[in-house]
């Protein structure tokens, strides 16, 4: 279920996977987790406390720990592996493809501090193509996450699934969007706000920026269906398909790069199935900044003004037709 707007409460999404990890711990013996000194950032230190036995801290071996990891997977453990998103997909890279995806291994990836969340940092260590990546490689599943409640389902439905799921968290604090009851459905879409005039897909962070331009829509006449797709692969191709026939127009938003991640699957859908007007909204073919995380988003033309605007632009085109 959706939190009544405004929304005022925050949690940092880290956290929240944080404690899930130790709740996981409790459920089931073969979870193991495994970080590259950066335990503090990931929240994974939250496991170490509890379960020290079943924490290994690798050092700043992002490619060595996936390796471990493929390796305690071939044992029957259920590993999960902690790092900044840029650096589990990059420097990680070969051992991901080579040695978990292709045999098809048990290992749950956690890209911390993804997009620019760790706006501070820079862009070393954000993450702009990280999507782009685990999505092209064949048998990993993805997964973004929008608010902490979010990424607690999220985490303990990756523990049940079956081979190798990327786990894209955010690190700064940001508004719980939805409450207990809401239902997370790996591979589905979750439809946050009915409408029929066009409909804006959205996941992370993004979700939010879009209930806030959904508010303002709202206010000028304007009735946008807003869907949470918060799994990237497999896309939930009949929820794209539903709403690209209903409502006529599809606009997209991602923390991310405008090549390969939300937006690319979604029009790869359409384009092979059922066009319709549609605009990517996204980082243009450029690294993140560094500066307060609203700002940058800002900055890259992900607010919620900039949604408002892009989706006015797809309903005149819509009307064109």
């Amino acid at each position: 279920m959706l939190n009544k707007l405004p929304i005022t409460n925050k949690k940092a999404v880290r956290v929240a996977y944080g404690e899930t990890l130790v709740e996981l711990g409790g459920l089931d013996q073969n979870v193991v987790v495994l970080d590259a000194d950066v335990s503090s950032s990931t929240q994974s230190k939250l496991f170490a406390q509890k379960y020290p036995e079943r924490f290994i801290n690798v050092g700043i071996a992002e490619a060595n720990m996936m390796a471990v990891a493929a390796g305690l997977a071939a044992c029957g453990k259920i590993p999960f592996v902690n790092t900044f998103a840029v650096f589990c997909t990059l420097r990680a890279g070969d051992p991901l493809r080579s040695v978990v995806a292709y045999p098809e291994l048990n290992v749950k990836i956690a890209g911390g501090y993804s997009g620019v969340s760790d706006s501070y940092d820079g862009a070393t260590h954000q993450s702009v193509e990280d999507i782009a990546i685990v999505r092209s490689i064949p048998n990993i599943k993805v997964i973004v996450v929008a608010d902490a409640t979010e990424a607690r389902l999220a985490t303990m439905a990756a523990a049940k699934l079956k081979g190798p799921v990327y786990l894209r968290l955010s690190r700064a604090e940001v508004p719980i969007i939805f409450d207990a009851d809401y239902h997370f459905v790996f591979g589905k879409a979750h439809e946050l706000v009915p409408g029929d005039d066009l409909t804006i897909i959205a996941n992370g962070y993004m979700v939010y920026k879009a209930l806030e331009a959904v508010r303002i829509l709202n206010q000028k006449g304007i009735y946008p269906r807003l869907l949470n797709m918060h799994t990237v692969k497999p896309l939930d191709e009949e929820a794209v398909l539903k709403a690209a026939r209903e409502t006529g127009a599809i606009l997209t938003v991602e923390e991310h790069s405008i090549y390969g991640g939300l937006g690319s699957a979604v029009a790869e859908t359409l384009g092979q199935n059922y066009p319709v007007p549609m605009k990517i909204m996204g980082f243009n073919d450029r690294f993140g900044e560094t500066g307060g995380y609203d700002e940058v988003l800002a900055k890259m033309g992900l607010s919620a003004e900039e949604i408002v605007r892009n989706a006015e632009n797809l309903l005149t085109k819509k009307a064109k037709r």
